[in-house]
């Protein structure tokens, strides 16, 4: 196989203090090295474009919804 393996998946995480941390549970080797893309969360512009799809909602309701989105998630 080549340098990079074909299994992928994707992981929200957060930086902080110059370190990404995984926000979804992982189950890479400690000291295992990976190839990382990265691609910042627009949830604001997830909101938007399916803004009435499932109803109505206040602002207060699409801002609670953001806020479980970016909240940390512990298994």
């Amino acid at each position: 196989m080549g340098m990079f393996d074909t299994v992928s998946r994707v992981i929200r995480v957060r930086f902080e203090k110059g370190v990404f941390k995984p926000l979804d549970r992982v189950d890479f080797r400690e000291g295992e090295e990976l190839v990382v893309f990265v691609r910042r969360c627009r949830v604001r512009e997830v909101l938007d474009k399916y803004v009435g799809l499932f109803g109505e909602a206040t602002v207060e309701e699409l801002e609670e919804e953001e806020a479980q989105v970016q909240r940390p998630r512990h298994s």
